[in-house]
């Protein structure tokens, strides 16, 4: 039996323990915390979105991203302050412009086979994890969004994915708690919604039933590709130094793997984008009665939502540039405070949890899966704004090519 190390207990590398141990391999976990999904794969927006395939690498990007580079609550913020990381990464992200179509409809497809994956790895591991099958509404309010969104669709039918056009008419048939002017909208029922910490724990105590070893409260030091088997060294709580070696290690550290990336010899150019969510807990029964049961997507504001059962609705979106920086920003928070109250007036936003994320984004906003330089490394990491979303797949694909080294 091979003896595979996963660097990274989020979303992806909980995935990628629960596959290898599924087919078989002795599977260690190192974590700095002491429970999965404590990060970005804590409160995210909460949608398996294949309707949200589309890669972000566009001109208007670029333009959006200038035009409100001094505006606080813009969907899309960049930090002026100068980075040989953050504006060698956005050379590269205007160099993968040219890709952009068959970049969405990679994700498309790749979303579309994540989806079959979840939904099997749930029912495996009995996890319940608030999934809504209430499909994804986008909705609009701005004509060139409008259009824009049809060409989107076009791509996304490449992919494999159906989604229907709606007029505004439709869209309040559809969502009847949104209360705003909307001129129109696409509907994918086959997208659903779900809590990520709750699948995430669930699939961690799943792997535990497996027998995956969890090293939690280990901080990964150094990692050293060792002619093939390679060695992690950590940190433990209590400060004491543990070495340990691998046949294989898999790389799921989020905006930490570009550092272990070069340690292992492999460039992996890996930004950390902010995003925001709240949850807006919903303690009275007008409150709850007034929030959207359809998860939604404002294409012009960049926010999505999801319903996490009877009491919470999340609300999540905006991107920044600021490094690795985790600070909860208020003029960041404010307006997705504001989208709910402008959208959904009824809601009480008194009781509102914020939160902040770094997604781990590579320039050409597709996923780093497959093998190193070194032999014995592997990646599965960069997934930016849909780790969820594509973690299941890339669960497997990793899995494949690990057993296709051993085959070798």
């Amino acid at each position: 039996m091979k003896h595979i190390a996963v660097i990274g207990a989020g979303i992806t590398g909980i995935s990628t323990a629960f596959v290898l141990a599924s087919r078989g391999y002795q599977v260690t976990i190192f974590d700095k915390n002491r429970y999965a999904a404590m990060e970005t794969s804590y409160a995210n927006g909460g949608q398996l979105s294949a309707s949200n395939a589309e890669v972000w690498t566009r001109w208007q990007t670029i333009f959006k991203g200038l035009k409100w580079m001094l505006k606080s609550d813009a969907p899309l913020l960049v930090n002026p302050k100068p980075s040989w990381h953050k504006y060698g990464w956005m050379m590269e992200f205007m160099r993968e412009i040219p890709n952009y179509e068959a970049n969405t409809i990679k994700t498309a497809e790749l979303a579309i086979r994540s989806r079959e994956f979840m939904t099997e790895m749930a029912e495996q591991a009995g996890i319940e994890f608030n999934r809504v099958n209430q499909g994804i509404l986008h909705f609009y309010d701005d004509e060139a969004e409008f259009k824009h969104a049809d060409y989107v669709t076009s791509l996304l039918a490449k992919g494999g994915l159906e989604r229907r056009r709606l007029t505004a008419s439709e869209v309040y048939e559809i969502e009847p708690h949104i209360k705003s002017e909307v001129i129109g909208g696409y509907y994918t029922p086959s997208d659903f919604t779900g809590d990520i910490h709750k699948f995430s724990t669930g699939l961690a105590k799943a792997c535990a039933d497996r027998g995956v070893t969890f090293h939690w409260n280990h901080t990964v030091k150094s990692l050293d590709p060792k002619n093939g088997s390679p060695v992690i060294t950590a940190k433990d709580g209590a400060g004491e130094i543990v070495t340990e070696s691998f046949d294989g290690v898999v790389i799921c550290a989020g905006v930490r793997s570009r550092d272990f990336a070069a340690q292992a010899g492999d460039r992996v150019n890996i930004y950390p984008v902010k995003g925001y969510s709240i949850t807006v807990n919903l303690q009275d029964e007008m409150s709850r009665n007034a929030a959207p049961l359809v998860s939604l997507l404002d294409d012009r504001a960049k926010i999505v939502t999801a319903r996490l059962g009877e009491d919470r609705f999340r609300v999540a979106g905006t991107a920044e540039f600021n490094g690795y920086n985790y600070n909860i920003r208020a003029d960041r928070i404010a307006p997705l405070t504001k989208w709910v109250e402008h959208n959904f007036p009824d809601i009480n936003t008194e009781y509102v949890v914020p939160w902040a994320g770094l997604r781990p984004m590579m320039p050409n906003m597709m996923p780093r899966i497959g093998t190193g330089k070194a032999k014995g490394i592997f990646y599965n990491t960069g997934h930016g704004h849909l780790g969820w979303t594509l973690s299941c797949v890339s669960a497997h694909m990793v899995s494949d090519t690990i057993m296709g080294a051993d085959n070798q």
